[in-house]
């Protein structure tokens, strides 16, 4: 019997050939739930589902998908809509991400997400601010009209506490380390990214309570031999994080490599930056006063700059495992357990265990998502008919 068709809220469960929990692997195992929480994992008896189930991804960096973005059009149904496309490639819970923009445009988005999780709509569990308290001359795509020091206008908004996870991307030289400091004791988890500082400076800032760096590599000061930049701060400090964005386009697999090597196993997290085609066949969206264009797997605005991905979760996992050789259980940790650790949720996301939520995820042989679980329940599901063995 295909258990998958139980999802009433009440006791579930599904039987699988593997299992990975986020630390070991199982074979022919059983994972039961209860109101969207793991209660055992046990020895199968009879059919089971081909494929590896893993614990569901998350990711940090969200800007849009299934045909829209986040700045603009700041609605529940654009978060439904980002969350309906990314499930269908492992994503079980993210950040929405609003990209600099105007103080009421900021407020928006925070008012949308506060409504998502007070209505507790599946995977949204907070919100990243990425900007407007940037560089210029490391802005990116970021419109440089709206780039602008910290005023009291977004302190008030960064100190709401309906918004779940806070996470605030700045730039170290244009946000002081005593802002960092109130921005840390407002519940923001601050990280440094679109920045020219000096190490110095990044060092200031993690000093005052930064913890991670946002797209290593792209839009930062980079690594020189007397001028480590913040590039090398971000090789060399054990204590933070770093999202990387392995789409085989915004680094080489080499500087990929490096980062790994580079940082304490667990700091290294993926992200997809995703924007408003992933998961739809568009060619094309506006951003802002101007659009960009996708080319394959390629965004870029019309002056020929990188704007965003179309990455996904799986295809990150993917790309680690055969591109850059990680082994498979790391790659599966940088996506779900690291995550969950660095947003300082481990103690309920990233592992397949008694007492955490029920998000997880139904692998084949090549990656490719077979079903999706928010909470328990499913939410995706390729190909129904052939899963079973």
């Amino acid at each position: 019997m295909n258990k998958l068709s139980e999802q009433d809220g009440s006791n579930n469960s599904v039987a699988v050939a593997s299992l990975f929990d986020g630390n070991a692997w199982h074979s022919n195992v059983e994972l039961s739930w209860r109101e969207g929480v793991i209660t055992g994992i046990k020895p199968a008896i009879g059919t089971v589902l081909t494929g590896t189930l893993v614990p569901g991804f998350i990711d940090l960096q969200v800007n849009g998908g299934g045909g829209v973005l986040f700045n603009t059009a700041p609605t529940l149904l654009t978060l439904r809509s980002m969350v309906q496309a990314h499930a269908r490639f492992g994503t079980c819970a993210m950040l929405p991400t609003v990209i600099t923009d105007s103080v009421e445009v900021m407020q928006r988005t925070a008012d949308v997400v506060a409504q998502a999780i007070a209505a507790k709509l599946p995977g949204i569990i907070g919100l990243h601010f990425e900007g407007p308290h940037l560089s210029v001359p490391k802005k990116g795509v970021h419109p440089a009209e709206h780039i602008r020091p910290l005023s009291a206008a977004e302190l008030a908004l960064y100190q709401r506490t309906d918004i779940g996870i806070k996470l605030i991307t700045v730039a170290p030289e244009n946000v002081t380390p005593q802002q960092i400091k109130q921005l840390t004791a407002a519940g923001m988890q601050v990280w440094l990214g679109h920045s020219n500082a000096d190490a110095a400076t990044v060092q200031q800032a993690l000093a005052a309570g930064a913890r991670g760096f946002t797209h290593l590599y792209n839009a930062m000061s980079p690594l020189t031999s007397r001028e480590p930049g913040m590039v090398g701060v971000a090789l060399t400090d054990a204590d933070s994080w770093c999202g990387i964005i392995l789409d085989g386009l915004h680094l080489h697999p080499t500087a990929a490599k490096l980062a790994l090597a580079a940082k304490p196993k667990g700091k290294v997290v993926l992200v997809t930056d995703a924007m408003a085609p992933v998961g739809t066949d568009d060619t094309e969206f506006a951003f802002f006063s101007g659009k960009v264009v996708r080319e394959g797997n390629k965004l870029t605005n019309e002056a020929g700059a990188l704007a965003g991905s179309v990455l996904d979760m799986a295809s990150a996992v993917r790309y680690a495992v055969e591109v850059l050789a990680v082994e498979p259980g790391e790659a599966l940790r940088m996506a779900a357990l690291y995550p969950a650790e660095a947003l300082g949720r481990a103690d309920n996301y990233g592992r397949l265990r008694n007492g955490f939520q029920a998000d997880m995820v139904l692998l084949d042989e090549h990656y490719q998502v077979q079903q999706n679980w928010m909470a328990g329940n499913s939410v995706y599901q390729a190909h129904p008919a052939e899963q079973l063995k």
